[in-house]
This record gives structure tokens, C-alpha cells and sequence, in this order.
């Protein structure tokens, strides 16, 4: 009798072990997944950053809140809005809002970003004839006489890249452009303060004597993730996040994810933009 019982129970044990497993497998196949293109661009995301970066952990945060695994590809950034738009992966991040994309991208909630403006070399006595955030146009042409770098493909400010009047030279990253900078090649640059202070302290610190930021910056930015249109379901994608997005800010995770990664001065900035606005 022993031996029929096992007999029979150990086939049906196997059978409901083996349905348990299939049903595990089943789950972890049903996450659905967005893939996404970022670029290198320290300290709000990059390969070599602790958790690639505050942005990069704050979106990827988001979107398991609002269901989804991000899986996330690096690109230099011309290519990452060319794969984009083009519909080869479900978003790109982090990018700045411009209504001349709405063709192609749809946008995120925002999340904080930081100070965007000039750096110029101390020595050249370059100032402001008026502040840019009372008007940005005037003070833009008060600046007409000098060469600036722009790194191909980025976003700006609205006023400064509609600002045919100022003669702007490309390249493809940030590094290269305060190289430049540095050597005279342009007299301004535009980029964000973050950002030239990161490059400056863990890859040009000679530099730190030579160049500054130029006071008072043109905007305090807002990041967003951008969807691009040519996905079906690119709307869900973005709803979803948007969900996981206002979870993380309500719970504190957000607040948390910016002070580990030591951006405490991004929180300030919540503030400092109602202030300028």
C-alpha cells in the first residue's frame, strides 16, 4: 500500500512543483519592458556612476513603479535622439522640453535638472549687459561679438537656439567644448553647470583656475523622458511612467535618490525656480 501511495503522490507532487514554476516563469515573462537610450552625461547619468547616476535611478524607479523593467542602452547623443526618433527603442532620457519635437516625442511629467547657461574663461572680462532671466533676447545680444560651442544635437534654451544672430561652432560632447574653451577657440560655451563642474573636477582640473561659469545662469532646467511617437503603445509607456514618477515623489524616494547620489543642491532649486518664475 506504501508503495502504491508513493507511486501515485510523487508523479502529482512533481506535476504541482512543476505548475508552481511555470507560473513563476510565466510572471517574470508578463513584466513588460520599455527600452530606453540614454547618453553619458555625468553627473545625472553615466557607465561609470554609482547606480549610472541620480537620473538614471529616479527613471528607472519609476518605471517599476508604473510596472515596467527599464532596459536601458548608452549612446552618443546624436545617435540616442536619431534611434529615437526613428522608433528603434520606446524613449530617451534625459532631454529638455521643446515644442519643435512634439512630432516626434511626447513628454514625461518633469523632474528636476539643474542651472543651464555659459562658461567663459576668467580672463576674459565677459559679463551680462542685463539679467537673462529678466530677458533672455537682450541679454543674448549683448553677447553678439563672440563665438560660441554647442554640442550637436542638444536642446538649449529656446531663446538661444532661435538666436540666429549669434555665431554658434558644433561638436559632439561637453568635454570637447571646454577643451576649446580652454585653448581660445570659442569665447562661450553652452552647457549646464553641473555638468562642466563634474568634467572639470575628474578630468580637468588644471582648468579650475582657468574657467568659470558665468553668472547668472539662463534657466534652471526641468528633465524629461521623451516617447517617441512612432511606438503603438507609446502612450501607456508614458502614462505608467508618469504613475511611477508621482509614487516616487510622494513615498520620498525621490528625495532620497537625489541625496545619496549627493544632489541636495537640486532640491534647493525646487524652490529657486517658483522664486525666478
Amino acid at each position: 500500500m506504501r508503495n502504491l501511495l508513493s507511486r501515485i503522490l510523487v508523479p502529482v507532487l512533481c506535476l504541482n512543483l512543476a505548475a508552481v514554476d511555470g507560473l513563476a516563469a510565466d510572471s517574470k515573462i508578463r513584466v513588460p519592458v520599455v527600452t530606453l537610450a540614454t547618453l553619458d552625461w555625468e553627473p545625472y547619468v553615466g557607465q561609470d556612476m554609482d547606480s549610472y547616476g541620480y537620473v538614471y535611478e529616479l527613471v528607472t524607479q519609476a518605471f517599476a513603479r508604473g510596472g515596467y523593467k527599464a532596459r536601458t542602452q548608452f549612446y552618443p547623443w546624436a545617435r540616442a535622439l536619431d534611434t529615437t526618433q526613428r522608433g528603434k527603442v520606446d524613449a530617451l532620457f534625459p532631454e529638455y522640453y521643446s515644442a519643435s519635437r512634439l512630432g516626434d516625442f511626447a513628454y514625461s511629467d518633469p523632474f528636476l535638472g539643474g542651472p543651464v547657461g555659459f562658461y567663459m574663461r576668467r580672463d576674459s572680462g565677459i559679463e551680462f549687459s542685463i539679467d537673462p532671466r529678466l530677458d533672455q533676447q537682450s541679454a543674448l545680444m549683448g553677447l553678439s561679438q563672440y563665438k560660441f560651442g554647442v554640442v550637436r544635437g542638444y536642446l538649449n534654451t529656446d531663446a538661444f537656439d532661435n538666436a540666429d544672430f549669434l555665431y554658434k561652432e558644433e561638436v559632439t560632447d561637453d568635454l570637447t567644448n571646454l577643451q576649446r574653451l580652454y585653448h581660445n577657440r570659442v569665447q562661450l560655451i553652452f552647457i549646464d553647470k553641473f555638468v562642466a563642474e563634474y568634467l572639470i573636477n575628474n578630468h580637468l582640473p588644471q582648468y579650475k583656475k582657468v574657467l568659470a561659469f558665468l553668472d547668472p545662469p539662463l534657466e534652471i532646467k526641468y528633465l524629461y523622458v521623451a516617447f517617441s511617437k512612432k511606438v503603438p503603445d507609446y502612450e501607456q509607456k508614458l502614462n505608467a511612467f508618469n504613475r511611477g514618477l508621482k509614487d516616487i515623489q510622494r513615498d520620498g524616494t525621490m528625495e532620497d535618490i537625489y541625496s545619496r547620489h549627493g544632489f541636495k543642491e537640486v532640491l534647493w532649486y525646487q524652490g529657486e525656480i517658483s522664486r525666478v518664475r
